[in-house]
């Protein structure tokens, strides 16, 4: 999938496109439901089939304080978006000048003259251009004048007809209550975060438990505080690699019991203490949510939970092909 920050990396020849626009964070099944009409249009069309998306989100440059939290990283979007088939994305900076553009200058200059749009693929709560003010409607008489067909799709979710279609908002909202086992229906797959494993206190390996840290910078939103079931998968590794893809107890928080200040991110891959992970570059998948982060009155009493934690972990992993 080629992948282009701004018009002018869009190549003189690319020929006639099919295209969709949107944030896409967390690339859902939602997302995938456009995007995969998207790549079907194109094939039946001998185009192109492109995502247009924004970087930062439009809300973080109009209402800063209003910003919703990002489910995913730039690169984990565009990782994300390649596995649908596209054959490229186009990655729009956003900023307040973007802003004005009105509907038809955004639709001329972006889907006309750079994409060579024949199809415009989006769901039927678009908006795009200056505050908002264009719609569905306004994109068909665009597209009637200017020579694009338009096709617009209905909400896609668990019962779109009561509201529950699946959203970006819906998801965030999932995972900062913990609810990874929800938001993984949306998505499709379990939600990650990607980091660098770095040196922690080493506390864990006293007790038995050695951790992978993630490094403060991952990527990807961290869920509630507390104890998961999930995956530690090492991005270095050949996907052939049995030890690529490890079963692992998570734990997300501040570690009270130690008075611990800092949040993290730290996996335990169930019945290995053999691993040097430090340095690598790993993906944390949560698959269920075993209990919130407590408090323990003694050493003793945390690690007969951790036990009890890992022995839910491994019963709940064991009936589980990871993604």
């Amino acid at each position: 999938m080629q992948r282009w920050y701004g018009l002018d990396d869009i190549p003189a020849d690319l020929g006639r496109t099919v295209v969709t626009l949107g944030n896409f964070d967390g690339v859902h099944r939602g997302h995938r439901e456009v995007l995969s009409r998207v790549v079907r249009e194109a094939a039946e069309r001998g185009a192109v089939p492109v995502a247009v998306t924004f970087e930062p989100h439009p809300i973080a440059v109009l209402y800063p304080e209003r910003a919703p939290a990002a489910v995913m990283s730039l690169e984990q979007r565009l990782d994300a978006l390649a596995s649908v088939g596209l054959g490229a994305v186009l990655v729009i900076e956003f900023t307040r000048e973007f802003a004005q553009q009105t509907p038809e200058e955004f639709v001329r200059v972006t889907f006309v003259e750079a994409l060579d749009a024949c199809a415009v693929v989006v769901g039927k709560d678009t908006r795009f251009g200056v505050r908002n003010s264009g719609d569905v409607e306004t994109l068909r008489e665009l597209g009637t004048a200017h020579g694009f067909e338009v096709i617009a799709l209905d909400d896609i979710g668990d019962s779109p007809e009561q509201g529950a279609r699946w959203s970006s908002t819906q998801l965030r909202a999932e995972l900062l209550a913990g609810n990874v086992g929800h938001a993984a229906q949306i998505l499709g797959r379990p939600h990650r975060v990607t980091g660098t494993v770095v040196h922690g206190d080493h506390r864990g390996r006293e007790l038995g438990y050695p951790t992978a840290n993630l490094s403060p910078d991952n990527e990807g939103l961290v869920p509630a505080d507390g104890v998961y079931a999930g995956w530690l998968v090492r991005l270095d590794l050949d996907p052939a690699d049995p030890d690529r893809t490890l079963p692992a107890a998570i734990s997300v928080g501040t570690n009270p019991t130690f008075d611990g200040a800092q949040r993290r991110v730290e996996a335990y891959v169930l019945d290995r203490t053999d691993l040097d992970l430090y340095g690598e570059r790993v993906v944390v998948e949560f698959v269920s949510r075993l209990r919130p982060t407590l408090r323990f009155e003694s050493v003793d009493a945390l690690v007969e939970q951790m036990a009890e934690d890992v022995a839910r972990c491994r019963e709940i992993l064991s009936a589980i092909v990871p993604s």
